[in-house]
């Protein structure tokens, strides 16, 4: 009985936290505006980036990304199975993608998503946050970028063979661009 509340709480808690929009408060507070009607639309790191500017933009990436780490942080240390740790990372992410305290209207949940891998499966996750990186600087292209990055971290997973973290990571992987054509005719009105 004990362990369900815990669960329920922390699943509840990830989804809270993952809710909190913050692309949404910065632009509101730097420029007054909402995020989702400039650039591309999407509630995130990469467009408060080019639109409300870097610094910004990396200030809501390193916070999306700890909405995604602290939940399932939390669910390590409290002992709870792997199982319930990809529920609460999930429930996380669904927080950021669909947030409580903006209207179910957020981004797509790509910092939040790796910040729930960093925890889940450290080494494979730095290694493609690096070749993220390195992308990003070679080609200027940070989609792209995020691609190589999320590859490499799924032929890590998979070279391993730590076949329940490469299933988790290729679900919210995927997630993300199903997320994009959710969020299309709401996007359309803003170009």
């Amino acid at each position: 009985m004990m362990q369900s509340i815990t669960i329920v709480t922390t699943v509840i808690i990830a989804y809270l936290l993952g809710s909190i929009p913050t692309a949404l408060i910065v632009s509101r507070r730097i420029k007054n505006l909402d995020i989702r009607s400039i650039g591309d639309g999407n509630m995130g790191a990469h467009n408060t980036f080019h639109e409300i500017g870097p610094k910004f933009g990396v200030l809501v990436a390193v916070i999306d990304f700890a909405k995604g780490a602290l939940p399932v942080f939390l669910a390590c240390f409290l002992g709870l199975k792997l199982s319930w740790q990809f529920l609460i990372a999930i429930s996380a992410i669904l927080g950021h993608d669909f947030p409580l305290f903006a209207k179910f209207r957020g981004g797509q949940g790509t910092a939040t998503s790796v910040g729930t891998m960093l925890v889940l499966f450290p080494l494979p996750t730095l290694i493609g946050l690096i070749v993220y990186g390195l992308s990003f600087l070679i080609i200027n292209n940070s989609n792209i970028g995020s691609g190589i990055g999320g590859g490499t971290i799924a032929l890590l997973l998979g070279f391993s063979q730590q076949w329940l973290l490469l299933g988790y990571a290729v679900i919210v992987f995927l997630f993300i661009p199903v997320k994009l054509l959710l969020d299309r005719p709401r996007r359309k009105e803003i170009v």
